[in-house]
């Protein structure tokens, strides 16, 4: 897969363009031809390289999650194309779930105990470790570098706890700056305003450039998983769905397609009872950015709310 890193006017153009939608605080209709009929409304990522992303060159949204979203709509609803798409952040997603505006999340959801609560989540669909991004120039190799220093992460996810308490177990204090959204982290690394920016490894890959450095260190395993509103009729179809593509080899293959991690649950159980914290440095996609074949990465695309097409194309030539 080839390797090609967009450029910093790029990052920051649409960057800035994300940070503008959010602001608008409406959905955004993203689609080209909109799906009729009995669909399945699924809340994806659009800034998310690999997973959920609006190419900024095709103006598609395109990755992993969109993908499953497409079999899932296949299997349950029996045409790929009974599917929109929303765009939605770590804030969002649930939020959506909550107000009926959304049948199922798709969008880097880490399944908790705590989410458990308030959400049903399928088996899950991938599995990933955090990760620690940081400038080159830095002088940071690892967590306890960061002692005293400022962490970047994203508003409503778990990074901020998980982080904290490999901290506290390293007796090391650190600081953190929350955003929306995930290019606005890039920009706060960039610019100094953060020293690091954490969130899940893969996602990170998408974040990499040349000024930058992805740390050894990885750990707390994060499960990703479909999720539906609590007692919701749909979340044992979507669970079967994702087991079946498990079995059949789909969910593999998808991986593959975009250059992800093929981790498995097994895998996470076998590090644990050898009492390892993570998964090692070599079992994400470490060399090359999520991003699919062409390898987009670091140019991450509008984070927004709003209806997106089954083919993944915006409204009126473009989100941003």
């Amino acid at each position: 897969m080839g390797k090609r890193l967009l450029t910093r006017r790029a990052f920051v153009r649409t960057a800035a363009a994300a940070a503008g939608v959010m602001a608008l605080g409406a959905a955004l209709p993203m689609g080209g031809c909109a799906p009729t009929g009995d669909v399945l409304r699924v809340g994806t990522k659009v800034d998310v390289p690999g997973f959920g992303f609006q190419n900024p060159e095709t103006g598609n949204v395109e990755g992993l999650e969109v993908d499953v979203a497409r079999e899932l709509a296949a299997r349950i609803k029996g045409d790929a194309n009974a599917l929109e798409l929303t765009g939605v952040n770590a804030t969002t997603r649930g939020a959506m779930l909550d107000n009926g505006a959304l049948d199922a999340a798709l969008a880097t959801f880490t399944i908790t105990d705590d989410r458990r609560r308030s959400y049903d989540f399928s088996r899950p669909y991938y599995i990933d470790t955090i990760g620690i991004l940081v400038k080159k120039d830095s002088g940071i190799s690892d967590l306890a570098d960061l002692d005293g220093k400022t962490v970047g992460v994203a508003l409503s996810a778990t990074t901020k706890d998980k982080l904290r308490e490999a901290a506290d177990a390293l007796g090391i204090m650190l600081n953190f700056a929350e955003y929306a959204t995930y290019p606005e982290i890039k920009i706060a690394l960039v610019v100094g305003r953060v020293d690091a920016f954490s969130v899940d490894r893969s996602i990170l890959l998408g974040y990499q450039d040349d000024t930058t450095q992805l740390l050894d260190t990885q750990f707390a395993p994060q499960e990703y998983g479909v999720a539906t509103a609590k007692g919701s009729d749909l979340t044992p179809q979507v669970d079967a769905a994702i087991a079946a593509m498990e079995a059949d080899g789909t969910l593999t293959s998808l991986k593959e397609r975009w250059g992800l991690s093929l981790v498995t649950e097994a895998d996470v159980e076998a590090e644990q009872a050898a009492g390892s914290t993570g998964l090692g440095a070599g079992d994400a996609a470490d060399d090359a950015p999520a991003g699919g074949s062409d390898g987009v990465a670091a140019d991450a695309g509008v984070s927004a709310d709003g209806a997106v097409a089954a083919d993944g194309t915006p409204a009126g030539g473009g989100g941003a």
